[in-house]
């Protein structure tokens, strides 16, 4: 078994990790299966479960470097493809899917583990929180192979980019609740998230204008040969900052994308061949961290732990996926009379919420705190990330494709 505790351990790890995801990513284009679902499969194939090739535990500080700077990269290069013209009309979902969404899912699933689980009703709401955020890592990739109409698709994209703050927020709150006994100042955890979430959106939009403002040859234009390192660097400083002031940086870093992505808003557009360069660069990047993340995250799952609780933990992802997230949908999207969902919108919203990279992170928190329950949480949020990614993302061009949301020019591909 190989750890990566040592550098030379670590570029073995590298090697196996980019061969072997190389190989199943190719797999995966004819068939349009999304590449991350076959990375976490590849992943639980060479981990302690199967070959045993891998080891990397998820409260190790290399796999927490992994995560945020892999999630910060994949969801800095989803915000560059969000359309502020299309934002606009679907703003008022956004909001609403990222909070009040965000809390039904958690209350939803709390509800459902105190009952099914027999929990307490504190560690039952904390499951709640952990899992009840979207993954942007999982979904984004998964739209770039099923291209969705612009509304939908970067509703959703938007949705997983700025819920991780009601997530955190929320499974913070709760570990409140349980160190003093169940009482607490409610204040506290909504100035939290107003805090978290101004500074993630205001910090991300200015260093988004400063990095077009230096990149664009219609501002200052001094690094137009560097767009690429500029964005790099944009998207690390974006989350880092945030997180320094105690804030969202993933939130910060998709915002950071946003307004990079949209600088001939702000009369600073890129050069083409700038605009292409920064292109490729992302797009590499992203693969590169879509294979460490999901196949490091492959190699976490704990078999022995999640058969402890299988079928009581299968029909939890079950009412998780069925019940929680429709739920949580029609009590967010609705009333947002502007944005005009049809039906099949609103179902394929319904259909697409993968759990992964924060909800993991979250998980590996509370094993590192030593919070009681925090093994059987850590449990049910790996079955969670485990069945949305093989079940939902594997099927989201099927799904697409018989709601008719495809983007026309690519329905006969999928």
């Amino acid at each position: 078994m190989i750890h990566m505790n040592l550098w030379q351990n670590a570029v073995t790890v590298l090697i196996v990790v980019f061969a072997g995801g190389l190989i199943v990513g190719k797999l995966t284009e004819k068939p349009r299966i999304p590449d991350v679902a076959a990375y976490l499969v590849y992943g639980i194939l060479i981990g302690p479960a199967v070959l045993n090739w891998i080891s990397q535990p998820s409260q190790s500080q290399v796999n927490q470097l992994l995560l945020n700077v892999g999630a910060t990269l994949i969801l800095f290069d989803g915000g560059r493809g969000v359309q502020f013209q299309v934002l606009r009309k679907v703003w008022l979902s956004i909001v609403l899917l990222a909070t009040v969404g965000v809390v039904i899912t958690a209350f939803t699933m709390g509800l459902a583990a105190h009952y099914l689980l027999g929990v307490p009703w504190i560690v039952a709401i904390l499951l709640g929180s952990v899992i009840a955020s979207t993954d942007p890592a999982t979904l984004i990739p998964v739209f770039k192979r099923v291209p969705i109409v612009p509304n939908l698709q970067q509703t959703v994209e938007s949705e997983s980019a700025f819920n991780d703050a009601t997530g955190a927020v929320l499974v913070f709150t709760v570990l409140s609740l349980l160190g003093a006994g169940g009482h607490v100042d409610w204040l506290t955890p909504v100035w939290s998230f107003v805090h978290s979430a101004v500074i993630g959106l205001v910090l991300g939009g200015l260093l988004g204008l400063l990095s077009v403002w230096l990149v664009s040859m219609k501002g200052w234009g001094i690094f137009h040969e560097y767009g690429s390192i500029v964005m790099l660097i944009t998207a690390l400083s974006s989350f880092q900052l945030a997180n320094m002031l105690n804030a969202s940086g993933f939130m910060a870093a998709f915002t950071a994308g946003m307004v990079t992505g949209n600088g001939q808003v702000f009369r600073m557009g890129f050069a083409e061949h700038t605009e292409e360069n920064i292109h490729h660069f992302g797009s590499a990047m992203t693969l590169i961290m879509r294979m460490l993340i999901f196949v490091l995250l492959g190699t976490q799952v704990n078999f022995a732990l999640v058969s402890k609780h299988l079928w009581v933990g299968l029909l939890l992802v079950l009412i998780f996926m069925v019940v929680a997230r429709p739920i949580a949908v029609f009590a967010s999207v609705l009333v947002d009379k502007r944005a005009k969902w049809s039906k099949k919108h609103v179902a394929f919203m319904c259909w697409v919420r993968e759990t992964g990279v924060i909800p993991a992170a979250l998980s590996g928190v509370l094993i590192a705190k030593k919070v009681p329950g925090a093994e059987l949480i850590s449990a049910i949020t790996f079955m969670a990330i485990l069945l949305t990614i093989v079940i939902q993302a594997s099927s989201t061009g099927f799904v697409a494709k018989r709601l008719q949301v495809l983007r026309d020019a690519d329905i006969e591909d999928v």
